[in-house]
């Protein structure tokens, strides 16, 4: 899929782990290992929203869009 999903990165730079920002924005740790690996079809505006208040950042901070990559399914 082309559009690549840089969580993780910005819970590095953040110094977060997974279970801490699921915790502060409610949801499970499951389905924010599935954004973070990039297997979801979809991620609600709420969800977007709290994640980047929580991390203090923006949308583009962890999402891109690469041309030329192949869907893997």
């Amino acid at each position: 899929m082309p559009i690549i999903v840089t969580l993780d990165v910005m819970l590095a730079r953040r110094k977060m782990r997974s279970r801490e920002l699921a915790e502060r924005i409610g949801i499970t740790e499951a389905n924010l290992s599935l954004l973070k690996s990039g297997k979801v079809r979809g991620v609600r505006f709420d969800t977007l929203q709290q994640i980047c208040e929580v991390l203090q950042c923006q949308p583009g901070d962890l999402l891109s869009y690469e041309t030329g990559r192949a869907d893997e399914e």
